[in-house]
This record gives C-alpha cells, structure tokens and sequence, in this order.
C-alpha cells in the first residue's frame, strides 16, 4: 500500500507566489518602457517652458510691429529687411565680434600654457593653486566689471597712472573704439582664463606620463612635447572651449553696459562698445520696439547655429583623422 500524505495549510497563510498572469506582465514591460520617459520628462517640460517656447515666440514676434502696450500690426520680413540695411546692427556685429578676438585668443592661449605647467611642475599646495583659478569665475560679474572700470578710468585709474610714470598721456578707454574694446576684453579674460585653465588641466591628467617620459628619452625638449603630446591630446577639449567662448562673447552684456555707464545702453555717443545683445536690449526694452529687438534675437540664434555647426564639422573631421 501507499501511504498518502497531506499538507495542512493554516488559514490566512500566505499564498505561494505563482506565475504571473498575461495582463500583469503587459503592465510590467509598460512600466519599464514608460519609466526612462518619465525620469526625463521634467527636463523637457522645464526646456519647453523656458527654453523652446520663448524661442518660437521670438520668431512670432519678429514679424510684427510690437507695441508692448499698444497695437501689434502684422509687417511679414520687414523687420529682418530694415535690420539688414541697419548700419547699427552691422556695427554691433563687429564690435562683438572684436571684443571676441581680443578676449577669446590670449584668454585660451594662457590657459594652455598655465595648465600645461600646473600639470608638470610640482608645486607645494597644487590643489590651493587649482582651486584657486575658480575665484574670478565665482566672483559677480557686476563687481568685476565695477573694479576693473575703476582701474582703466581715464583721470584716477591705476593703469593711466603707471603710464603717466612712463611719460605717456593718459588714455580715455571708454571714449575709443580700441580702448573701449581692450578694457571688456581684459575683463572677459580674467574672468574665463582660470575656468578653461582646469578644463585643459582635467583633460592633460589623463595622459599618461609614460609619453613624456618616453618623449624625454627621445631627446624631445618642452616645447616638442607641448607641441606634438600636449596640443594632440587636448584637440577635442580646445574646440569645446573654442566654441562655448565664441557663443559666450557673442551674448556678452554686462561688461560692456557697466564698463561705461555714462553712455548707457549705447555704450558711447558712437556706440563704440555696443554688443548684439545690448543692442537687442536698446531696441526692445529701451525703445519699445519689441519685434525689431525679436528680429535681432532670431539673427543672433542663427549666427550662434551657424557656429554650432561648425564645431560639429571639426569635431567630425578631427575624430576622422584620430580613426
């Protein structure tokens, strides 16, 4: 015979997890499908609001005649035509695009260079030293730009004093193109060197000692290494910095607008200092004309794309080549 045996099971014990029905399953993979959506959600819903939204209204607003508290007639493409023969705005381009050169260039150059010593010579307290080149980055622009308008002032300035010692007159900086152009740059400068400086130096940490040392033993001096170790190593990060300061200098606006706060939003009687931006901002919020300022804005956007595909071509090419 066969003996039967039988489990009891007390009532209100948990039942043994089975299989999962159909529905349920259908259920779980929607969820797990939907959840990345939705941990990323809140970023589109932010950029959308404060991001995607105003752009497109711009591009509305720059077909009108906007009067902010008055009338808004439809004038199609006439704010783009009377912003093309607006010798204003060309001057704007030029003057922003000057004070670019002037800042960007030297302002990228000494931070190679000093990134390249922090990243070989052995200094005590390094980390004080990196950490330091982050204090004008952090520091108000504002009270940068206050600063540095006391040191370039023509009658009591600490620079038209030295060159007062050394026999030369003193120099108006805000009142010359030139002038008025060095004086932002030098602030946009010092402000922005040591931050791509710790860029540089972030990226030359992870090449490996190895090749300096192997490069040495070659015979290669400092210069040879900086030239064909150090600059190949840094291509993709330089072109980042490139780009991100090119777009940078073209939104520039609070230098130029406190560097000289007699000419106001015109930056001078001959609008010597005068960015894009502060001519965006004289048109709209100054003059009212809100859809000749949104005209300039979408002009602005397009130049910042065109520049944005360009970094995408030389990023591009420069991946080709290292493949």
């Amino acid at each position: 015979m066969t003996a039967v045996t039988t489990t009891l099971i007390p009532a209100g014990a948990p039942k043994a997890p089975g299989r999962p029905t159909r529905s349920r399953r259908i259920q779980q993979g929607v969820r797990e499908r939907l959840a990345p959506y939705a941990y990323i959600a809140p970023f589109f819903l932010l950029f959308f609001i404060f991001g995607l939204f105003p752009l497109l209204f711009t591009f509305y607003v720059a077909l009108f005649d906007w009067d902010p508290i008055g009338e808004r007639s439809y004038v199609g493409l006439e704010n783009f035509t009377e912003l093309v023969n607006d010798p204003r705005f060309w001057g704007a381009l030029r003057n922003t695009f000057s004070i670019w050169v002037l800042s960007t260039v030297p302002q990228l150059l000494l931070a190679l260079g000093m990134a390249h010593v922090l990243n070989h010579v052995r200094l005590r307290a390094a980390t004080l030293f990196r950490m330091s080149m982050l204090v004008p980055y952090v520091t108000s622009v504002a009270a940068t730009t206050i600063v540095f308008a006391q040191l370039f002032d023509r009658d009591y300035g600490m620079l038209n004093w030295f060159l007062g010692m050394l026999g030369f007159e003193h120099v108006d900086f805000t009142a010359s193109v030139w002038g008025s152009h060095i004086m932002v740059a030098v602030m946009v400068a010092w402000r922005w060197t040591g931050y791509n400086t710790l860029l540089y130096l972030a990226s030359l940490q992870a090449v490996p000692r190895d090749l300096y040392e192997a490069a040495a033993v070659d015979g290669a001096n400092g210069w040879k290494q900086f030239r064909h170790i150090t600059i190949p190593a840094l291509r993709p990060i330089i072109v980042f910095t490139v780009i991100t300061s090119t777009i940078g200098g073209l939104q520039i606006f609070t230098e130029p607008l406190l560097a000289n706060p007699v000419g106001g939003l015109t930056c001078g009687a001959a609008r010597q200092c005068q960015t894009l931006t502060l001519f965006l901002y004289e048109q709209a919020f100054g003059r009212f004309h809100f859809g000749y300022g949104a005209a300039v804005g979408v002009a602005l956007f397009v130049i910042v794309v065109i520049i944005s595909a360009l970094n995408y071509l030389l990023v591009t090419r420069i991946r080709s080549e290292r493949a």
